[in-house]
Parts: structure tokens; C-alpha cells; sequence
């Protein structure tokens, strides 16, 4: 890794609990990655040789599904661990890793970071609590992609961007992701078309506006009502 891989490695939550020891270790098995918007971290199928954690930016984690489309399972974003379940299970990645922003990755080797945690603790707590993190996200993902009708599943959505990514404004809360219409109807496992007319009324009525860096929650209590 570079030279500031200590600074790197302790502005993650994962790591930043660990020894400057430990820490060391970890460099050694480690690179850093950078990927401007678009560029694919890895591929679903791939062989789970490397251990993702992100450091800054956001990557969508996208599944194929029949019909040639693809159906985004999640956005993670800073500390977030990437490919951590399928490299632990030595399985090839289930789904896809693609940035939507420009992003930087530190990368470990599977084998060797398999090993390190057999002696490092503080290590294993953090990823687990990453783990952990993940499987709830991925049972609300699924409880609201069967569950509910279309526009909430949006309503969802948008709520946990602004509770994750949120900056606060005059206007609103600013969630300063770029997603297109499609992505949001890959989020909400529905077609572009029902995401745009639905995003188009939304900005008529003042409940979230589209700009040019992201989106715009301008009713929060508009969202939590249809939310529900």
C-alpha cells in the first residue's frame, strides 16, 4: 500500500480499533484501489480472491436477474466491507460491485486475511459487525421489494438515503448521489417507466426534486406517510 497506508486503514471502521501492529499487518496483504464512476470493482461469478473494504465513494452491488436486467441488492458506501461473505465462504462473488462515483478500495488478499483473523480479535469483531449490518439491510431489502406497493418501496428508499447520506438544508435534506432512473427502478425492482412517472409527480409535488449532484427530500413527512 502507499505510505500513508496507516492513516488509510484507521479512517476505517474496521480497522481503526486494530494496534498499529495489526494494522501493519493488514498493509502488507493490502493494496489500494481507485475506480472513477462506472468502473467495475468485480464481477458476479468472479473468483472471491480479494477481501474489498471502501474507503470513500460509493459502490452499487448489482444481481443479474432474467431478461437481461439487473436489480441493485445495495449502495455501500465508506468502511463497508465488499465481497467479505463470498471470499469467507472461498465462493465466487454472488453479484456484481460497480462504483458509482469515484471511489477507493482497499483490497486483501482472501487467503491471508483468512489467516490474520485467526489471530487478531479485534479484527473478527469488526467484520462481523459488518456482516451483521449487511444480512439486516438485505432483510428489509427483500421485505420491501415483496411486500409493498411500488411507490412506498420508493418511499423507502429515499428515506434511507436521507438517513444514511442526508445533508441538511434549508430546502430539505440533500442526498448527494447520482442515480438514474433506471438505477432507482433496479433499487426498487421495478421498471424505468413506472420510475419515471413516479419521480416526475414526486417533483410536482414537492415531495423530492432531482438535481444535477443528487436529490433533494423536500417532504420528509410526505415520504414517511407513503412509506407506510
Amino acid at each position: 500500500m502507499s505510505p500513508d497506508s496507516e492513516t488509510l486503514l484507521r479512517s476505517c471502521a474496521l480497522f481503526s480499533r486494530l494496534t498499529a501492529e495489526d494494522r501493519r499487518k493488514v498493509a502488507e496483504i493490502s493494496v489500494e484501489r481507485r475506480y472513477d464512476k462506472g468502473d467495475q470493482v468485480f464481477a458476479e461469478g468472479d473468483p472471491s480472491d480479494l477481501i474489498f473494504t471502501i474507503v470513500s465513494g460509493r459502490i452499487k452491488v448489482v444481481k443479474a436477474i432474467p431478461g437481461g436486467k439487473e436489480l441493485i441488492i445495495e449502495i455501500l458506501g465508506p468502511s463497508d466491507p465488499l465481497g467479505a461473505i463470498a471470499a469467507y465462504e472461498s465462493r465466487p462473488y454472488p453479484a456484481s460491485a460497480v462504483a458509482l462515483e469515484e471511489a477507493v478500495c482497499i483490497a486483501s488478499k482472501r487467503a491471508a486475511f483468512m489467516a490474520l483473523l485467526e489471530t487478531c480479535p479485534s479484527l473478527v469483531r469488526g467484520l462481523l459487525g459488518g456482516f451483521s449490518l449487511r444480512v439486516i439491510d438485505l432483510g428489509k431489502r427483500l421485505s420491501e421489494i415483496t411486500g409493498s406497493r411500488v411507490e412506498a418501496r420508493f418511499a423507502q428508499i429515499f428515506l434511507k438515503l436521507a438517513d444514511r447520506l442526508g445533508r441538511p438544508r434549508e430546502d430539505g435534506v440533500f442526498v448527494p448521489i447520482v442515480l438514474s432512473r433506471q438505477d432507482l427502478a433496479d433499487l426498487a425492482g421495478t421498471t424505468m417507466e413506472t420510475s419515471i412517472r413516479i419521480m416526475s409527480r414526486w417533483g410536482k409535488e414537492g415531495v423530492v426534486s432531482t438535481e444535477a449532484a443528487g436529490f433533494l427530500v423536500v417532504s420528509r413527512d410526505n415520504l414517511e406517510r407513503l412509506a407506510r
